[in-house]
């Protein structure tokens, strides 16, 4: 590839904020160069949002890669730590680098950051390589929580690096090019309160609120107002992003504090999936044993996590502890009722409702509950009670006509049209979702060089709100538990 045929560095934009913060929360790490770098898959859309020609992308793989740095670039893997089940750990960027922050045209800054580029000062022992599968399941996913309409990191690119990568077995090695608000999680304050002083976590307070929050820039620095109001704003994010996985019966599978990003988008997608059959108690990982981060649980870890992260924020809160404790306390309670507010909203949404009444949340917990008694499909019961669908195998089921007697008295009473109802109904219930069987059969013919049936997967959870007979059909009984794995 000769030079003509590369993005010039000066087309990116390409800014570097985060190292205003103390040297503490990052380390110089430009990317390792793969051996033959290979475009598999661009994602045109994004790059057409990002201000970006895809003529201009596609001849770029050598720089999305880490082949090519331009001779401005300061690239960085950033220091975090995180609670991993639990349990503090000291963590990092292991396998990735920022690239940089790119300024769209409209003036957006969004982190361009390169996921499997090689070791880091944060590796930890590892390689700092990512298989080229795992790669790609995270493209799907984060591409259709997108469609979807859930806030989410978003995937750029997956390119060849034409290494091969020991795991269990020899897998082809890649890299993933990923766009975020920022990468700033939970686990930065978690490092930054750990190995930092208070002056460290009040920068990054300061940072984030500047980048993320600039209202709050009405509030002085160093007044416990302004720090307050920053975690009600990550505490609202939280509330509002849980319940959208909620709605839509998807399981993150590794809820540690390090996954949980400021910004309040979905990030690191590893042993994530959707669930079929409607079961509260529904755990893919294959290492989380106990159910810590089941679907019914994604809630209360959300509390979990942002206790951990206000805990950073009491010495700005309040000079005396137990203040400080009374203000995170309530902070933690506007999580909980603005969840709820959020989850509540969307199941009335789901059922066609736009008003609210007390009885709703009990009409949405008993449908749920016969959900999981006749084990039903979550997305294809919910999109099965929108008007003129067929709903004769529901009827059969017990408990189901006392129910839709109830939601029938309650749709009479909210006084809109079934055109109407079923406007709002299809705008809520997706008709497809990245099922679990549907994304392995596109990561196995990936993994045979085709990647027709990924394309064509892709292209249907792009437009998820419209009927795809073939898609939304759920898998096949199976004895077996579907597991899935951190990313390799």
């Amino acid at each position: 590839m000769n030079n003509e045929t590369q993005v010039q560095p000066e087309s990116w934009n390409f800014e570097y904020t985060y190292r205003t913060l103390p040297e503490i929360f990052y380390r110089d790490q430009k990317p390792d160069v793969p051996a033959l770098p290979e475009m598999v898959i661009l994602n045109e859309p994004l790059a057409v949002e990002l201000g970006l020609k895809p003529s201009q992308i596609e001849r770029a793989e050598r720089m999305l890669s880490g082949a090519v740095v331009p001779d401005d670039a300061r690239p960085l893997s950033q220091a975090y730590a995180g609670f991993q089940y639990g349990h503090f750990t000291m963590l990092g960027d292991g396998r990735a680098v920022l690239l940089g922050e790119y300024i769209t045209p409209d003036k957006r800054r969004v982190d361009i950051q390169l996921k499997g580029s090689g070791r880091t000062p944060f590796s930890r022992g590892g390689d700092g390589f990512a298989a080229l599968l795992p790669m790609l399941r995270e493209y799907i996913i984060s591409e259709a929580m997108a469609a979807l309409g859930i806030p989410t990191t978003r995937s750029l690119a997956v390119i060849r690096t034409g290494r091969d990568i020991v795991r269990e077995t020899i897998l082809p090695g890649a890299v993933l090019t990923r766009v975020a608000a920022s990468h700033i999680r939970v686990g930065t304050f978690n490092f930054a309160s750990q190995f930092g002083t208070k002056s460290d976590v009040q920068k990054l307070a300061d940072y984030c609120i500047h980048r993320h929050f600039p209202h709050i820039e009405t509030y002085e620095r160093g007044t416990p107002e302004r720090y307050n109001a920053f975690f009600l704003e990550v505490a609202r994010l939280q509330a509002a992003l849980i319940a959208g996985w909620q709605l839509v019966g998807f399981i993150h599978g590794v809820m540690n504090t390090d996954n949980m990003a400021i910004s309040g988008e979905t990030i690191d997608y590893g042993p994530c999936a959707f669930m079929d059959t409607y079961d509260p108690d529904t755990v893919f990982s294959s290492i989380d044993r106990y159910g810590r981060y089941c679907y019914k649980n994604q809630p209360g870890i959300g509390v979990w996590n942002l206790s951990r992260f206000v805990e950073t924020l009491l010495p700005l809160l309040h000079d005396e502890q137990d203040a400080a404790i009374k203000i995170a306390e309530a902070g933690i309670d506007v999580y909980r009722k603005y969840y709820q507010e959020c989850w509540l909203n969307g199941m009335r949404a789901k059922l066609g409702l736009s008003n609210a009444e007390d009885q709703d949340e009990a009409l949405a917990n008993n449908l749920l509950a016969l959900m999981e008694k006749h084990k039903l499909d979550y997305t294809n019961t919910f999109r099965s009670l929108i008007p003129w669908n067929n709903v004769s195998h529901l009827h059969k089921l017990s408990g189901f006509a006392d129910w839709n007697k109830h939601w029938q008295s309650r749709l009479a009473r909210h006084g809109q049209t079934p055109e109407e109802i079923a406007l709002t109904m299809g705008r809520s219930n997706p008709a497809v979702i990245p099922r679990n069987h549907r994304v392995e059969g596109a990561l196995c013919a990936a993994g045979n060089g085709d990647l027709s049936v990924m394309e064509k997967l892709l292209a249907v959870l792009g437009k998820p709100f419209e009927e795809s007979a073939e898609y939304s059909i759920p898998p096949e009984p199976s004895a077996a538990r579907y597991v899935t794995y951190c990313g390799t």
